[in-house]
């Protein structure tokens, strides 16, 4: 895969924020549900579970990175 790519930059924008966003949602809603941090409102991480989730959503990228895209980057078409 070439490291350039011809997709405009917004696109890489947009799908870096939404993919960002999808990973916090999810992530977040499944470490309250596993450790009771869930709030009428979603969820409250801090401490452990909030330091759990940076990690996954670092190595949702970085994972998205090297197996060819994330799920915004293809559903985008910014990566092949």
């Amino acid at each position: 895969m070439a490291s350039g790519s011809s997709a405009p930059m917004w696109k890489k924008v947009v799908a870096a924020i939404l993919d960002f966003f999808t990973v916090f949602l999810i992530g977040g809603i499944v470490i309250a549900n596993l450790t009771g941090d869930t709030t009428s409102g979603g969820f409250e991480l801090d401490g452990v579970p909030a330091l759990i989730l940076f990690a996954v959503i670092a190595a949702y990228f970085v994972l998205g990175h090297k197996f060819g895209g994330t799920l915004w980057q293809r559903i985008l078409k910014t990566r092949a």
